[in-house]
């Protein structure tokens, strides 16, 4: 299957402009899905499925993250004056702390033990959105390929998969709500304040890229003993799941289904284009082996 995207931007709004701004905000609100993670189904798993599960070394690197995510979403809701696109912001950080209790309450139906994390409280209110939002695209991307894996792997039977495949969805509409949004933010400010929000923009990004090279770096080395998860843990947990798969492989994974889950939305927003334009490149000169 190619990977190449389809021309899903020729429509694109004038970024900042009033419709722009309403479509960022009604499209959030229009997809939301309503599930309470307390009340979920949870399958019965055969001993051998349990056990796989359990041994999964991320559970509690992904309660943490999305702790951090959902308090820092929801506290950036203040930095809005445009009410459609503040509630916008209320409702993802609701969702990203939802996401957070669905990861709870299936380590607590498995018995799988985590540590309740600290309630985070962001320091600064853009700048920590900022830095968890593209964090976000960073680890969704790849979240997007290791599902896809896992399903196909058979590492997860059916009936988990099912449960989170709305939970995949919603990332991919948080990154493509974010993506827009700092487009609609940088369009908000003076002149003025412009490059120097670019610049701050930049310098996160440029500190997501470092910790993902550190972490890819790492794959295949030894590990100190006890050590159950990393920072990176979407980038690296192909290895957890057992599945023979080479980083070729991974990379068309990811893109394939960052198109796909993408092309579910209104064509007129814009689309991630950081991360998949570095997998695309990578996937181009990474030989088939690797």
């Amino acid at each position: 299957m190619s990977v190449v995207p389809a021309n899903i931007e020729s429509e694109i709004l004038s970024i900042g402009s009033a419709e722009h701004r309403r479509l960022l905000g009604q499209f959030f609100l229009d997809t939301h899905v309503e599930y309470v993670p307390e009340q979920m189904q949870w399958p019965a798993l055969a001993e051998e499925e349990l056990t796989r599960l359990r041994s999964l070394p991320f559970w509690q690197e992904a309660v943490s993250t999305e702790n951090v995510t959902s308090n820092t979403v929801a506290a950036a809701a203040a930095l809005e004056a445009d009410p459609l696109v503040r509630k916008a912001i209320e409702l993802q950080g609701f969702e990203e702390m939802r996401h957070a209790r669905l990861l709870v309450a299936l380590t607590s139906h498995y018995r799988i033990p985590i540590e309740s994390p600290p309630r985070f409280t962001p320091r600064s209110l853009e700048s920590d959105f900022l830095f968890a939002g593209f964090g976000e695209c960073f680890d969704s991307f790849f979240a997007f390929g290791l599902f896809a894996l896992a399903r196909e792997s058979g590492f997860f039977p059916p009936a988990l998969v099912k449960v989170f495949e709305p939970v995949m969805q919603e990332e991919a509409r948080h990154i493509l709500f974010f993506v827009n949004w700092v487009k609609y933010r940088r369009s908000q400010l003076p002149g003025w304040r412009r490059p120097a929000f670019r610049l701050r923009c930049a310098w996160i990004i440029l500190k997501q890229v470092a910790s993902r090279v550190k972490t890819a770096r790492s794959m295949g080395q030894p590990q100190p003993a006890g050590a159950g998860s990393s920072e990176n843990f979407t980038l690296t947990a192909h290895q957890d799941l057992g599945a023979q798969v080479t980083l070729h492989r991974l990379l068309e994974l990811c893109l394939i289904e960052n198109e796909r889950r993408m092309a579910e939305y209104d064509a007129r927003l814009g689309r991630p284009r950081l991360v998949p334009g570095i997998a695309r490149v990578l996937f181009r000169f990474v030989p088939s082996g690797i």
